[in-house]
């Protein structure tokens, strides 16, 4: 009876895994929009925050958490449930393409928005948004 339940318990986990990575897939694959540019300045804009520090990444995850999963997913694959309402990608954070904007760019990005992404200028203090893209280096595949 013991094996059963094992063999059970990992083809559940399984199944769970294959319908996950469906979920990724068709976030991945919607297309990604116009390109967004950001003037040099803003992406030569050097963090307010230490990117390695473990306070100001959790407070970046909490925020993340807070006004950024509903649409970018818990671990940043462009797949959370908002996602499917919007044309376009949300992005995949994890991947090197986002890895490798610079964290001024990162920020210029969040601070701005551009449709459907808002703005977050006025919701989310200076600090608040350097700790998100302290966060978002944490996502690198």
């Amino acid at each position: 009876m013991k094996k059963v339940n094992q063999i059970a318990l990992l083809l559940s986990a399984g199944v769970f895994l294959v319908a996950m990575s469906f979920g990724t897939a068709k976030a991945q694959a919607k297309p990604k929009g116009k390109e967004w540019k950001v003037a040099d300045a803003d992406a030569k804009k050097k963090s307010a925050v230490k990117n390695d520090d473990e306070a100001t990444i959790k407070a970046g995850k909490d925020v993340w958490n807070v006004q950024c999963k509903s649409c970018h997913g818990a671990k940043g694959l462009g797949d959370g449930p908002k996602a499917e309402k919007i044309d376009i990608s949300c992005g995949d954070f994890s991947s090197k393409e986002i890895q490798d904007l610079s964290d001024g760019a990162l920020f210029y990005k969040t601070t701005e928005g551009r449709k459907p992404m808002p703005s977050f200028k006025e919701k989310l203090s200076d600090t608040e948004r350097w700790q998100v893209v302290a966060y978002i280096r944490t996502l690198k595949k």
